[in-house]
């Protein structure tokens, strides 16, 4: 079984900026991909960025060119960079992570989930 354990929410002002960790531990003989989705109230859970095994990394436009994903891969963590907060960015936010098992099958995870809440 794979565990991500998510740090960093909490509540900012409109323009400034947070970071969000979540590090995969468990079984893990490597990660395929490990990415951030949030959830604000009332809409559908939405994927806003990732960060592959071969090193790409995509954005949502909503989010590009204010938010950073990076890994640590020798720590299986990853980061979520979020400068120029908005209101709209108000979510919960939740890490992703797929890759395989050390016995060789498949698994998909997801964190506990962190509310960050912008104040404007």
């Amino acid at each position: 079984q794979v565990q991500l354990v998510e740090s960093g929410g909490g509540l900012v002002q409109a323009g400034g900026s947070l970071r969000l960790s979540c590090a995969a531990s468990g079984s893990i003989r490597s990660i395929n991909t490990m990415a951030w989705y949030r959830q604000a109230p009332g809409k559908q859970r939405e994927l806003i960025a990732t960060s592959t095994r071969g090193g790409s990394t995509n954005y949502a436009d909503s989010v590009k060119g204010r938010f950073t994903i990076s890994t640590d891969n020798a720590k299986n963590t990853v980061y979520l960079q979020m400068n120029s907060l908005k209101a709209e960015d108000t979510a919960v936010y939740y890490c992703n992570s797929d890759g395989w098992y050390v016995s060789g099958s498949r698994y998909s995870a997801w964190g506990q989930g962190l509310q960050v809440t912008v104040s404007s």
